[in-house]
């Protein structure tokens, strides 16, 4: 592999994604953004869309502009679901925060499979996810069995298989694993969980809009994620959630609100849950926020999912190699799979002093992430990320080790990203 700045120059002069980052704002070229796996850029047309939103809609439409607004939640989702998910129509919306739709649709999960006291989850997943499990097994008596998973390579099959039995009610899994990106075999684990009788609920989070997931083909029962990563949605950004149509009237979820009624302007006495997925709604809408996830979406359909992830999966390699080359030397190691097929578009690098060197690489001007216990993460989101950035970061990352430039940083981690 050609390591060269020039051999990058020529990736990015053949990217058929090269123009998309001309749609995005990037206030600073010399400032190298490689934190799109936490925040994506500001797309250039969004605030004209929450400006519509706004000053035609609201300012001059006022409460008239219900009738445009009222299924909007449902009208994305079905973008998202086509251009992003690989699910069907009326299977997507976008509804409150990826939090409340994991517990939502835990809850909903468990309830469909009653006589089944165990929730699985995996030890390294992000948090949130495994503190909603903790929390909905308290709730009802139930037991949760932590799955081990290797920190760098992932969830392991067989381990997986060893905690599923008849007792086991929903399984709990990231499709890119936040800290390692590493990516499982999404269908293989949804029938390992399928054969021992229990559902599958899937955090898309850091997969949406990076690589393929195919819900639909995979036999997937449900799913989440957030649109301010890869789906550039903004910070705040509500989430989606996913809902295979055949479970659909099984499910009840535990948030009855209005949004989520059958009749929902008879204002009736009791609470019926609506068909389809508007079930799984609960209140109002954010609809300025939805503004900016329905740009985002389109953004990600346009470019597809097949070319975000091949590019994705080349600008990682382009990392590793030169981690390989470069950084290695000086006590750096690779925290994510090596093969690019098993890993999402970022990617972990290990070093004892890994906060110093956050820290110091943002003072030369690149914005990675610092993740415990010793891992700086790069995420060079394929929708707007150039091969020379990844190459100019990486040989600023070479010069802060060389030069020792992190030993001057403090070891107190003062932020969280």
């Amino acid at each position: 592999m050609d390591l060269s700045r020039s051999a990058a120059a020529a990736l990015d002069a053949a990217d058929p994604l090269a123009p998309f980052r001309d749609r995005f704002v990037v206030a600073d070229d010399d400032r190298l953004y490689l934190d799109g796996n936490s925040l994506g850029r500001l797309p250039r047309e969004t605030p004209a869309a929450l400006a519509r939103v706004a000053e035609e809609q609201w300012g001059r439409g006022l409460v008239g502009s219900w009738s445009s607004w009222i299924g909007r939640a449902t009208e994305i989702g079905d973008l998202l679901a086509a251009g992003v998910l690989g699910a069907r129509a009326g299977e997507v919306m976008v509804s409150d925060s990826t939090s409340v739709d994991l517990y939502k649709l835990l809850v909903a999960g468990a309830d469909a499979r009653p006589g089944r006291d165990v929730l699985v989850c995996c030890a390294d997943d992000f948090p949130t996810d495994r503190y909603l499990v903790a929390g909905v097994a308290r709730a009802r008596g139930m037991e949760v069995r932590e799955v081990e998973a290797h920190i760098d390579e992932g969830l392991d099959l067989d381990v997986l298989a060893g905690a599923l039995d008849e007792r086991v009610a929903v399984v709990v899994l990231s499709a890119v694993a936040y800290r390692s990106g590493a990516l499982p075999d999404l269908a293989a684990v949804t029938r390992l969980v399928h054969d021992a009788g229990a559902l599958v609920l899937w955090d898309l989070s850091h997969a949406a809009g990076a690589v393929p997931v195919e819900l639909e083909a995979i036999g997937a029962d449900l799913a989440v994620g957030c649109t301010y990563k890869y789906l550039n949605g903004g910070p705040g950004a509500p989430a989606f959630l996913y809902v295979r149509r055949e479970l659909q009237a099984d499910l009840r979820q535990p948030i009855w609100g209005w949004f989520g009624q059958a009749d929902q302007f008879a204002m009736g006495p009791a609470y019926d849950p609506a068909p389809g997925i508007e079930r799984f709604a609960v209140g109002t809408p954010p609809v300025l926020a939805m503004a900016a996830v329905e740009v985002g979406a389109r953004l990600v359909a346009e470019a597809g999912i097949e070319r975000l992830a091949a590019k994705g999966r080349a600008l990682t390699d382009l990392v590793v190699a030169l981690a390989d080359e470069w950084l290695v030397p000086h006590g750096v190691a690779l925290a994510s799979p090596r093969d690019a097929g098993r890993r999402g578009s970022h990617v972990s690098l290990a070093h004892p002093q890994a906060w110093q060197l956050t820290q110091a690489l943002v003072d030369r001007g690149v914005v990675p992430d610092f993740r415990t216990p010793d891992r700086v993460r790069l995420g060079p989101a394929p929708l707007y990320t150039r091969f020379v950035d990844v190459w100019d970061a990486l040989d600023r990352f070479r010069a802060v080790l060389v030069e020792g430039a992190h030993e001057a940083c403090p070891t107190e981690r003062s932020r969280v990203t």
